[in-house]
């Protein structure tokens, strides 16, 4: 199968703890020990031929308005071809761990934001995954709330800026039909490898690599 991303492109993954995944921020090329890394090494085992590069800028904590801050040194300075992106649950987590919500209006905007600095900067594709909680621990439960309104807004932007959806959080659910939540992220947020593994394929079938 010929994947969509072409030779010697460069694609750059974004988002928060769950990118970040422990990568060294001191080597740039580092891809840290998650999903990124995965679906950065299966697509090079897979097409070396292509020569694509991947670069990893996700940062732990981050919300959609921190990803707004830093993005003209953490992706438009990187001409990125193409730009996947995962964010949205620290703006939901905050609200229950720090009484500090992010409500669906300020969440879109600051997600429009950066898209419409790619569309205005950039000719790249992109690639935007529904940020996703399981119901591990059981109060991970009440975020529902808060959390499908956002997953609902990456829908509507996706649509909007033409972008791949990854559907992680409908993944991840049809997943508890083959193993609890804790065997997928043993706090409903952070993926275990097991968990980063199905990000990546899910990725990887996306651009059509797998």
């Amino acid at each position: 199968m010929t994947p969509l991303i072409k030779a010697n492109s460069t694609v750059l993954f974004q988002g928060d703890s769950i990118t970040d995944a422990g990568r060294n921020r001191a080597d740039p090329a580092n891809l840290g020990s998650g999903y990124a890394l995965l679906a950065g090494a299966w697509f090079g085992a897979s097409h070396p031929e292509l020569n694509v590069k991947f670069l990893n800028r996700g940062i732990g904590g981050n919300r959609a308005a921190d990803l707004r801050a830093r993005w003209k040194a953490d992706c438009l300075n990187l001409k990125p071809d193409w730009v996947s992106i995962l964010i949205g649950i620290n703006d939901t987590w905050r609200r229950y761990d720090s009484g500090d919500p992010t409500s669906t209006k300020t969440f879109e905007d600051n997600y429009r934001a950066i898209l419409e600095a790619i569309k205005t900067n950039l000719d790249s594709r992109l690639i935007m995954a529904e940020p996703f909680v399981l119901p591990y621990p059981a109060d991970r439960k009440t975020w529902r709330e808060d959390l499908d309104p956002k997953i609902e807004v990456v829908h509507k932007l996706a649509e909007e800026y033409q972008a791949i959806l990854l559907p992680l959080d409908k993944i991840f659910t049809e997943a508890l039909k083959t193993q609890d939540a804790a065997y997928w992220t043993p706090d409903g947020v952070h993926p275990s490898p097991a968990g980063h593994a199905l990000i990546a394929r899910t990725w990887l079938r996306a651009v059509e690599a797998l």
